[in-house]
């Protein structure tokens, strides 16, 4: 039995060296179909989204108990090709680049359905994949015919938000005092006062922490510092918990009976993921722990809370790095599109003689040079290697202005989402 539907996938375009995007974004795309022979479609979609999902499992007893939940960001479906409505209301349709809607049947060979999405300028957390939960952002086309089983592709991309300038909780310094009275093997007491300039860093910088040390022991103690990481899951009242050492460092070794300033500036690691406070059910936090290892005895420690901060951007970033991300930032979440041109139009390899075939018309007939279409300049039809068709043109000074930007279609890119969405 030949199979119809051959590949069915959904690609993006990189808009810079990170393959990342933020919010406010353009993420263009194409839906790419190939098929073995004439095809009827009763629907042919795209859709973008985001959403976080936790699940994990628990024993108790004899019995296992899953605990699972979602938290969905956005998603919108855009249509190439339907047959139905959806709850009387019409689907939002993508034309082709000649305004013209697309044929429900298609001919042998490979198809290409270009799309473009603007992603929300509201701030969303950003992607994340922990040990059972995740923050995902992705695209899915999806091809559903009569009698058959749907064919899907999904491809996911990284969304990083815009970093936001720390307030002043972020920038406060930060103070901690412990004191310990030594028993048994040693005696004595140590004290310590610890102090960081802020709360909150960006990646790869670094974190200085002055420490105080007052040794009254009898022994030789040595100030240590950890940085770890904090994953929290949440579903149905139940905290999933998971934490995981990051670096270790030890500094210099303080004499009994002496009191020292020891100052030490850790590294924060540029590759790790970014504090997670917006999410409701996983979070992502980071701490800093000061101890004293005293030996024959219990360490007397001090932690505070760190957050990481997406890297700094200097003045004049621009969309070949993360997009200009020194723009206000406008009050209306789903703007309308900028005016853009034509996309390429959907690449139908066929055999000769199936264009206006029955069940496939194929594009309509525009003549070159034609308000637009998508051609080469009016210009430079006729020149060598060029020469076009003879016969159709007449004087230049009759021809469309090139430089007037060609009709396009304003429509909403990105709709007002309802207010009780399904869940996908």
């Amino acid at each position: 039995m030949s199979i119809t539907v051959k590949n069915i996938s959904v690609t993006y375009n990189c808009i810079n060296q990170s393959n990342t995007f933020t919010n406010g974004d353009f993420i263009s795309g194409q839906v790419i179909l190939d098929v073995a022979k004439d095809t009827q479609m009763q629907s042919l979609s795209v859709k973008i989204k985001g959403k976080a999902e936790v699940c994990w499992t628990e024993r108790h007893g004899q019995t296992t108990v899953v605990y699972s939940d979602k938290e969905k960001y956005y998603s919108v479906q855009r249509f190439f090709v339907s047959e139905n409505k959806t709850h009387g209301n019409e689907r939002e349709m993508l034309h082709d680049p000649y305004g013209q809607p697309y044929s429900s049947v298609v001919a042998p060979g490979r198809h290409v359905y270009p799309f473009t999405f603007q992603l929300p300028l509201q701030h969303f957390p950003p992607s994340f994949k922990g040990s059972v939960g995740k923050i995902a952002y992705s695209l899915e086309a999806k091809l559903e015919r009569a009698m058959r089983v749907s064919s899907k592709d999904k491809a996911e991309f990284h969304y990083v938000p815009k970093p936001d300038l720390p307030g002043p909780e972020l920038l406060a310094p930060q103070y901690g005092t412990k004191d310990k009275q030594m028993k048994l093997f040693t005696s004595g007491s140590v004290s310590m006062n610890i102090n960081t300039e802020k709360i909150g860093y960006y990646l790869g910088e670094g974190l200085k922490v002055l420490a105080e040390v007052q040794n009254n022991s009898s022994r030789l103690i040595k100030p240590k510092y950890c940085l770890y990481e904090k994953h929290s899951f949440f579903a149905r009242g139940k905290r999933r918990l998971h934490l995981h050492n990051l670096l270790k460092e030890e500094g210099e070794p303080i004499e009994p009976n002496s009191k020292k300033t020891v100052t030490k500036v850790l590294s924060i690691p540029p590759s790790l993921p970014t504090s997670i406070l917006n999410c409701r059910i996983l979070k992502v936090e980071y701490r800093l722990k000061v101890y004293l290892d005293v030996p024959y005895a219990s360490d007397p420690e001090i932690k505070f809370p760190v957050v990481i901060l997406p890297p700094q951007l200097v003045s004049g970033a621009t969309n070949s790095d993360f997009g200009v991300w020194n723009e206000p930032i406008e009050s209306n979440m789903y703007p309308n599109p900028p005016l853009m041109a034509p996309l390429a139009p959907p690449l139908h390899v066929v055999s000769p003689g199936q264009f206006g075939a029955p069940g496939y018309p194929g594009p309509p007939h525009i003549p070159l040079g034609a308000s637009g279409y998508p051609g080469p300049p009016l210009d430079q039809v006729g020149a060598p290697g060029f020469p076009g068709p003879p016969g159709q043109f007449g004087p230049k000074s009759h021809l469309p202005d090139p430089s007037a930007p060609p009709p396009y279609q304003d429509y909403q890119l990105y709709p007002k989402l309802p207010d009780h969405p399904q869940k996908s």
